[in-house]
């Protein structure tokens, strides 16, 4: 049972996940920065089209085969053993899971990550 609450809660992350960057690309211009707390810091929609501090860029094929070898991974490692994590902490992991599935949403549809890594404490 708890196998089906954590694959929903996945779920609620992912389309959390995209209907956030939905908003982003309807209301904020590409490179457009929007106050967050006016004055306390603020959000920069940018493109990324490789992994973190844009390393990589434009290896899709290797972003992809790091994502289906994970997946595969947690899916026959997962119900099979206790791994030496609380509860919370499974439940972080299945959150970064889904953050992940929603990143690879944007790179199969659109060729890169939508993201708004560039927040800018003032």
């Amino acid at each position: 049972m708890q196998y089906i609450l954590m694959a929903l809660f996945a779920a609620a992350v992912t389309v959390a996940d995209q209907i956030t960057k939905w908003l982003v690309v309807e209301n904020i211009p590409l490179h457009g920065q929007v106050d967050a707390i006016p004055g306390l810091f603020h959000f920069t929609y940018v493109q990324n089209t490789g992994a973190a501090f844009s390393a990589f860029q434009g290896a899709q094929w290797l972003f992809v085969l790091v994502f289906v070898l994970l997946t595969v991974g947690i899916l026959w490692e997962f119900p099979k053993k206790k791994m030496p994590f609380t509860t919370l902490e499974r439940w972080c992991i299945v959150a970064i899971y889904a953050g992940g599935i929603g990143n690879m949403i944007d790179r199969l549809r659109f060729g890169f990550v939508i993201d708004m890594v560039d927040v800018e404490f003032m």
